[in-house]
């Protein structure tokens, strides 16, 4: 059976959904997905930064439910970014890496399934896979393919549109045609795409931002130093890899970089506000279900490192907000495990629209509900495939439990790193190869064959050829 097959017999089992009736007999909520590029979990003010302030940002916590351990399962642009909109691993859909790779014609994506149900459907700003969505059907599309630019960026406006020249600040610009197509009357329930350029280097700051962050200095991070020690206990791969701050024109020293980092998250924040008012000026704020989440997370000066790919958790944890107020009650919280793997669910169960058997992810509308399943995730996979490439990151793939996590280096020369995050949150005492650790790597890796075989993983089996 095709993907698109599978669509059309997805929407037979739909009831009436034209008429904003869930299957369920409530009205259907509209959507705000935002994304930003590169945002770490505690780049928020709600997260516990004392540093920066992003108070629209926090609202959607303050009037939700923030997810204290949200983590994407390949810590990359484009594979992420994949996995949202499809529900799948990377090696399911394709998008390993970043390059220029498309998610399959065939292979259905959530405005698709949302479209199909009745929705109005826009995507405004980054996609960064290769042919910017343009491949699909919107009912508002404003994008730019590959990275763009921070100031005056060249963008589309509709898949069939040219590539024009906007003067102004990126964020802004997407937001404002973001906002302007919300305030159109809409007859059906919505869905927006507003997925930032920003926090992604070269962290270009907003010029009325230019003088944020002057008057304070940023701290080391209790790792930094040790780089330069050798990285004491971790592997070459990790050691070796190029990431350094200091090694890069644009990345010269720890204070300037992350202030900059810092500033673009704020603007951020402030088109996030313009959204929100928009919502409520137009009386959808409480109609709307809001999710606000990262492709992947960065390193902030740990082990003197910035960018993303390892599977170490400032990589791969990432902020996730939703706010619904019909369904989840303010101020709450969820320790729960979740992945980019389980919006797509997520949003198709809030919609009343069946969830399809090929996505690989799965909904947390109970957790939003205050529910606790007895059978929720306790384990999942990690894997990076962009090797050689930017920064010389080697291919991983690991899990992670909700003590443990084992890392595998797989090809020649294999190396491992295992942490026990409840004593070691930093990730500083490597444990692999410790006597009195064997059980637990056999039983962890066993489990890693494990979720690979459920995941479909076709290198599974493979034949490695550099052993």
């Amino acid at each position: 059976m095709t993907w698109r097959i599978a669509l059309a017999g997805l929407i037979t089992l739909m009831v009436s959904l034209t008429d904003g009736i869930t299957i369920a007999g409530a009205e259907r909520p509209n959507f705000v997905i935002f994304m930003t590029d590169d945002q770490r979990a505690d780049a928020l003010s709600c997260a516990g930064n004392r540093m920066l302030k992003t108070p629209h940002i926090d609202s959607i916590a303050q009037g939700g439910m923030r997810f204290r351990n949200a983590f994407v399962t390949n810590s990359l642009c484009a594979p992420s970014r994949a996995t949202l909109l499809t529900g799948v691993y990377s090696h399911v859909h394709g998008v390993i890496d970043n390059k220029n790779r498309r998610i399959p014609a065939d292979m259905p994506i959530l405005s698709d399934y949302l479209r199909q149900a009745g929705y109005l459907v826009a995507f405004c700003g980054k996609s960064h896979v290769a042919g910017a969505l343009r491949d699909r059907t919107w009912d508002y599309y404003f994008g730019y393919q590959g990275q763009g630019a921070y100031i005056n960026p060249r963008i589309a406006e509709g898949t069939q549109g040219k590539d024009l020249l906007y003067e102004g600040y990126m964020d802004d610009i997407v937001t404002e045609k973001a906002v302007q197509w919300l305030k159109q009357k809409h007859e059906r329930p919505f869905c927006l795409f507003l997925w930032f350029k920003a926090p992604h280097r070269p962290w270009i700051r907003a010029p009325r931002h230019a003088a944020l962050f002057r008057d304070i200095s940023i701290p080391k991070p209790p790792t930094y130093d040790l780089r330069a020690l050798g990285s004491p206990g971790k592997p070459r791969a990790f050691h070796e890899a190029d990431n350094r701050i200091g090694s890069f024109p644009d990345v010269p020293n720890l204070d300037q970089f992350v202030k900059d980092y810092y500033a673009t998250i704020v603007a951020v924040d402030e088109n996030v506000g313009k959204v929100l008012e928009a919502l409520k000026e137009t009386n959808q704020l409480e109609k709307t279900a809001i999710f606000y989440t990262s492709d992947n997370g960065f390193f902030l000066g740990e082990w003197q490192a910035f960018d993303k790919r390892f599977m170490h958790e400032p990589s791969i944890r990432v902020p996730l907000l939703v706010r619904y107020p019909r369904l989840i009650r303010a101020n709450s919280a969820c320790d729960k495990m979740v992945l980019n793997l389980d919006i797509a669910p997520t949003i198709l169960e809030l919609a009343g629209v069946a969830i399809p058997d090929s996505m690989q992810g799965r909904s947390f509308v109970p957790l939003l509900r205050g529910q606790e399943p007895k059978d929720w995730r306790t384990d999942w996979l990690y894997e990076y495939y962009e090797y050689p490439g930017p920064h010389r990151v080697r291919k991983h793939r690991g899990i992670r439990t909700e003590r443990y996590k084992l890392i595998h280096y797989y090809e020649a020369p294999e190396e491992f790193e295992l942490y026990d995050l409840q004593t070691d949150p930093e990730e500083r005492n490597n444990l692999y190869g410790k006597e009195g650790t064997e059980e637990l790597v056999k039983r962890l890796r066993q489990r890693l064959d494990e979720l690979r075989r459920q995941t479909r993983d076709p290198e599974l089996n493979a034949p490695n050829p550099e052993n």
